[in-house]
């Protein structure tokens, strides 16, 4: 098992900065057309999984998702976009991603859910499309393009959130495959 030591704790900096870039990228997308706003999450599957699936096979050990969320809520912070809304889930989802693998005792099942679990961060960003959609509605129209609010609304049917979380998961696993193939981590 690899553990926590100096060096350990640089490459995961390095993948901490790597996964506020990638979320900042997956993030940006939405100001291309509404569709990649409702996408977030296959655009996280994606973007996202490599980095955390090295950040988790670096470090197999407690504490890697809380790194990470760590360094995205401090993130948050600075830019001032720190809301119960972006922090809430982050703090969910680095504790589900914890547990799952502890459970699986850092192993790659444990880190291929966790993963997944992590690739989740930007709920906070695009889950208010569905559960939030009048406060959703009024930023878009206030912060983006003409026609922005409307589209994104248009765009957001109710049965577009689970087609969403589907794909994504989908992608986050072959994404995470893939990542593994390609550096020649060991599955086991």
């Amino acid at each position: 098992m690899n553990k926590w030591n100096s060096s350990n704790a640089l490459w995961m900096l390095l993948y901490t900065i790597l996964y506020i870039v990638g979320t900042f990228v997956v993030c940006v997308t939405g100001m291309i057309h509404p569709i990649f706003f409702v996408c977030y999450q296959i655009t996280a599957g994606v973007v996202l999984t490599g980095i955390l699936i090295r950040a988790f096979d670096r470090v197999k050990s407690p504490g890697a998702a809380v790194y990470l969320a760590t360094g995205m809520i401090i993130m948050l912070f600075i830019i001032k976009d720190a809301s119960t809304w972006h922090v809430a889930p982050l703090i969910v989802i680095a504790a589900a991603t914890e547990i799952i693998r502890y459970i699986f005792k850092y192993n790659w099942n444990g880190n291929l859910l966790g993963a997944v679990i992590m690739s989740f961060s930007t709920f906070g960003y695009y889950g208010r499309i569905w559960f939030h959609r009048d406060f959703t509605y009024k930023v878009a129209a206030e912060e983006m393009p003409k026609n922005y609010a409307d589209t994104l609304m248009s765009v957001s049917p109710v049965w577009a959130l689970p087609v969403v979380l589907i794909v994504g998961i989908v992608l986050s696993v072959v994404v995470t495959n893939l990542t593994a193939k390609f550096f020649k981590m060991e599955k086991r």
